[in-house]
């Protein structure tokens, strides 16, 4: 009876994250669409309400970028806990971790706005949310490209990378316990991801396929074989464009 339990568990954490993400990225979809609108508020001062617009942008993007990178860790702390419930052990939702874990990105996402609103007040970014300066942008991909290999990029990707290792190293009882172990790895994971995210001021914040193409390398780096090697592989290709866009204005 409770394998049964455990089992409509696990699809329903399955069918949570489809959801989450898939409704992100519709969100971010529409806002994408919609960028006429967007123009005309990002082409003025920013008030109260553009601000709130910008930041519920980031945060919804950021859910929509992160959740699927996420899935191996909430799935293994899921599969913690069921063990810990089968052994008639404290068992915590595995939603209580998700929970923490993009509370960091709202909070990074916070950041981001800030960040959005003082390039929009010096004129660096177009009103589409691209950077109007091509120096600020080969600066932003080179920096990006210095950081994949740095001793913290290493360090934060390699916790990313083990969900197991992490939880064990990492464990905290009781729900609260779930929440911060989920606010933990979401501080390795803005370790492991914040240069990547800057450049989304590059291409353009609302650039779907740029979007979706650093969405699923940081997917790529924290699950397939060989992380370091697809980590330094983008190094490479983010100072070539870099290069590329100086060759085009010097």
């Amino acid at each position: 009876m409770l394998k049964s339990v455990i089992r409509r568990d696990r699809a329903i954490i399955y069918v949570c994250l489809f959801l989450i993400t898939s409704l992100a990225w519709a969100y971010t979809a529409r806002e994408a669409h919609s960028m006429g609108e967007l123009c005309v508020r990002m082409d003025r001062a920013w008030g109260a309400a553009d601000v709130s617009a910008t930041l519920l942008m980031w945060i919804i993007m950021m859910i929509g970028m992160m959740t699927p990178s996420a899935a191996p860790m909430v799935l293994a702390f899921a599969s913690v806990s069921d063990q810990r419930r089968e052994e008639n052990r404290p068992y915590v939702p595995a939603v209580i971790f998700l929970g923490g874990y993009l509370s960091v990105w709202a909070v990074f996402s916070v950041a981001a706005t800030a960040v959005q609103w003082s390039l929009h007040s010096l004129a660096l970014l177009s009103p589409m949310m691209v950077s109007t300066s091509p120096y600020f942008g080969t600066s932003l991909l080179l920096s990006a490209a210095v950081f994949q290999w740095t001793p913290l990029k290493k360090t934060c990707l390699a916790h990313c990378r083990s969900p197991l290792g992490f939880l064990m190293t990492h464990w905290h009882p009781g729900a609260w316990g779930a929440f911060l172990m989920g606010l933990h790895h979401g501080v390795y994971c803005i370790g492991c991801c914040w240069a990547l995210m800057a450049l989304l001021f590059v291409a353009g914040v609302m650039n779907l396929l740029w979007v979706a193409t650093l969405s699923a390398f940081v997917l790529a780096e924290k699950i397939l074989p060989h992380g370091q090697l697809v980590t330094r592989s983008a190094s490479g290709v983010l100072l070539l464009i870099a290069i590329f866009i100086l060759k085009r204005v010097l």
